[in-house]
């Protein structure tokens, strides 16, 4: 498992109900991509570290590592509004308005980031997909969803087995060993797929599948006490984030 799966297991927040987590973190994702990124983008972001590094009991260090590949998309996003094309100053020149734009988009898209990774932290694949059928979402639609997700997971596990095996019988102790074992990982990667897809055809044929998948899911009520604390958190952001704004315009 991947390790924000495996974090998401263990999270405090595993016995919540998915539609109260997915309220708050999806909430304040709306909230940072809504309000202004000054001083909305910093004040969403705090509150968002608080509640992750606090009640949801995430360790700073997990967080870091899961944050730093979306905080990399988010920082090459912004760079290329710090220059132009074109135009009297030249073929390529630094935008007027350049690192403003790009510090608010930075400051907007990084925020947001942190709210999904709190649904994602708290929150297992495999609590939210099947209460997607009493949503309205077809069936066979979540059945494709489950198998994938355990078929990602199978593979993941397939290709750090076959990454083992290449180190050891030395495939990696310069560049044309890496390629060629690079070239063998994808080849036996993309043969196990088929082959695990087919042993799972089958033993779901040998276990009577007619259609579709029936899982147990956990009970978990809504908690009216959470969904008022997270309304009121969403709430007081909106309105600090405007008086600030008319205060430090």
């Amino acid at each position: 498992m991947l390790p924000i799966d495996v974090a998401a297991h263990g999270s405090r927040w595993r016995r919540r109900h998915p539609l109260e987590k997915a309220l708050l973190g999806l909430g304040l994702t709306v909230t940072a991509v809504c309000l202004p990124p000054w001083p909305g983008g910093p004040l969403v972001a705090a509150a968002t570290l608080a509640v992750l590094l606090g009640p949801a009991g995430v360790a700073g260090r997990q967080l870091w590592r899961a944050f730093r590949v979306p905080l990399g998309f988010c920082c090459t996003g912004a760079l290329p509004l710090l220059v132009s094309l074109g135009g009297p100053s030249g073929f390529v020149s630094l935008a007027p308005d350049g690192p403003r734009h790009a510090a608010e988009l930075l400051l907007r898209t990084s925020a947001a980031s942190l709210g999904v990774l709190l649904f994602a932290f708290t929150t297992p694949v495999s609590d939210v997909l099947p209460r997607l059928v009493r949503a309205g979402v077809p069936a066979p639609v979540v059945d494709v969803a489950l198998v994938m997700y355990r078929i990602g997971f199978l593979l993941l596990d397939s290709m750090a087995q076959v990454r083992r095996a290449q180190a050891a019988r030395l495939g990696h102790t310069n560049r044309a060993a890496v390629w060629r074992s690079l070239a063998g990982l994808a080849a036996t990667s993309f043969v196990r797929a088929f082959d695990r897809a087919g042993r799972l055809q089958e033993g779901l044929a040998g276990r009577g599948y007619d259609g579709a998948l029936r899982v147990l899911v956990p009970e978990a009520a809504l908690s009216r006490r959470f969904l008022v604390a997270s309304a009121a958190l969403l709430a007081s952001l909106v309105g600090l984030t405007l008086v600030l704004k008319e205060l430090c315009p």
